[in-house]
């Protein structure tokens, strides 16, 4: 009988142990909506895919890259997934923040405009209003960059303000609240999803620079490495997926993220309106984008370049060394797995 026991004992441990042994991984999303820019999160959820490596993603809302990069500093939360120019000015300051992780290859930053607003160029952003999510946002440096190139001053030629997101802003730029948003691409989206068309102005150079990526400090890398290559090839996995079947990706993420789907619309309408967020952000996914070839590959070079422009319009302080500000460690380890596998699989999903 006590050997009967024993034997059963082992084998429910056994069976426990997996789940046991999942950690739970808290990941700053820097944005206070989780849009359809987390189906990568919900779709390597649904199919286990962090499960298997031993971890559970939490995410984290916040409300932009600032608090993603402060949060991870103080180690509130390993990982965030922000844009860089925090990352280098918080590094300036001897705190070791390093991006393992290209999420966005393209700049999801700009500047967009009412479509029948006058404002042609940004040249013409002198003395207006400019809207941003939060004054945590990437889109506060990067609105102060846009216009100091144009030679305006930042603090005195424009008025940067909080406008919100989605129907928020919208509300404001129909009721001339606001004359311009510097926001992001899936932003832009659920703008116009809620009824105010936008027209986006030439930001120049800026669109070809790197965004958004995973990062964390040095000592955590060294300490969780597996969980850093866990979380970045889930991720990755995730993506691909939702770039080959948009549809499936939405359905998964209001599966595993329910919130995330719009009150007051009809699910077809729902679907069509997210599938439209997602594919604005999956432009920016493209390994073409960065002109790289594996996932999560820092182009040391374009953000050495993007560095240079924050430094030469004064959001940087000081010249930043790219080569400390991001790590390309870990990425042989993310993409050990069958890319192929995993778009047919999303293109066979029902």
């Amino acid at each position: 009988m006590i050997r009967f026991l024993i034997l059963v004992i082992g084998i429910v441990w056994a069976f426990a142990a997996p789940a046991q042994a999942q950690t739970t991984v808290k990941v700053g999303f820097c944005a206070r909506t989780v849009s359809a820019a987390a189906a990568p999160f919900a779709i390597a959820t649904k199919f286990g895919w962090f499960a298997e490596k031993g971890i559970k993603v939490e995410l984290v809302p916040l409300p932009g890259s600032t608090d993603c990069v402060k949060l991870v500093a103080t180690g509130e939360i390993p990982y965030s997934i922000p844009s860089i120019e925090p990352v280098a000015i918080i590094r300036a300051l001897g705190v070791k923040v390093v991006n393992f992780y290209t999420a966005y290859q393209g700049n999801i930053y700009g500047m967009a405009v009412p479509a029948d607003s006058p404002i042609k160029t940004l040249d013409d952003l002198k003395g207006k209003t400019i809207g941003v999510t939060s004054m945590a946002s990437g889109g506060v440096l990067t609105a102060r960059a846009l216009v100091a190139n144009r030679g305006l001053d930042p603090a005195k030629d424009v008025r940067i303000v909080v406008a919100g997101e989605g129907a928020q802003t919208a509300a404001l730029l129909r009721t001339n609240q606001i004359d311009a948003i510097s926001q992001f691409d899936t932003q832009y989206t659920l703008v116009e999803n809620a009824g105010a068309a936008l027209r986006y102005l030439d930001v120049g150079e800026l669109a070809s620079y790197p965004s958004n990526g995973f990062v964390a400090t040095e000592e955590v890398l060294t300490k969780r490495r597996g969980d850093a290559v866990a979380l970045g090839q889930g991720y990755a996995k995730g993506t691909i997926f939702a770039m080959a079947n948009p549809e499936a990706a939405i359905r998964i993420l209001y599966e595993v993220y329910p919130f995330t789907r719009a009150t007051g619309k009809d699910e077809a309408t729902a679907i069509a309106d997210d599938i439209k967020t997602l594919n604005a952000r999956a432009k920016n996914w493209r390994l073409e984008a960065g002109r790289v070839s594996k996932w999560g590959e820092n182009n040391v070079a374009n953000y050495q370049a993007y560095l240079d422009f924050l430094l030469q319009w004064n959001v940087l302080k000081e010249k930043a060394n790219a080569s400390e500000l991001v790590s390309n460690e870990l990425i042989a380890d993310i993409n050990a797995f069958d890319q192929a596998a995993i778009a047919a699989q999303a293109k066979a999903y029902k």
